[in-house]
């Protein structure tokens, strides 16, 4: 059995609808379908729900810092993932951890953002094209 047996073709039609429709989509939605979309074309939603996931963060959780975590690690995981896919895109992986990094700081969870920054300075080496 391939992956595409587990895709839900009706999901993917739905998320690929609402992003094609002329009004903007709230970013609560852009995520939702920027994550089905993921499973059929990594390369293309990977980057995308990246950026949604921060916004997501950003604009609908600042008062809950836990959700708000949850959501930059899910953003730093796709990061991740597209990294391994195209390594040349290490700016990706950069801006999605120093965006985890920020909200580690904000939660005064010092171990954690240690561990990020030291992943930052290993990646900066690796690419010295990299922010």
């Amino acid at each position: 059995m391939n992956h595409t047996a587990h895709i839900n073709h009706d999901a993917v039609l739905r998320a690929r609808v609402a992003l094609l429709g002329s009004e903007t989509l709230p970013v609560r939605q852009q995520v939702a379908a920027f994550r089905v979309l993921v499973q059929v074309s990594p390369l293309a939603y990977l980057p995308l729900l990246t950026g949604a996931l921060y916004e997501y963060s950003r604009q609908e959780f600042a008062h809950q810092p836990e959700t708000a975590l949850a959501l930059r690690a899910e953003s730093v995981d796709a990061a991740r993932r597209m990294h391994a896919l195209e390594p040349e895109r290490t700016s990706l992986l950069l801006t999605a951890l120093i965006r985890y990094g920020e909200q580690l700081s904000t939660m005064n969870r010092h171990d954690e953002l240690a561990d990020v920054k030291a992943e930052i300075t290993l990646l900066g080496r690796a690419d010295p094209h990299a922010r």
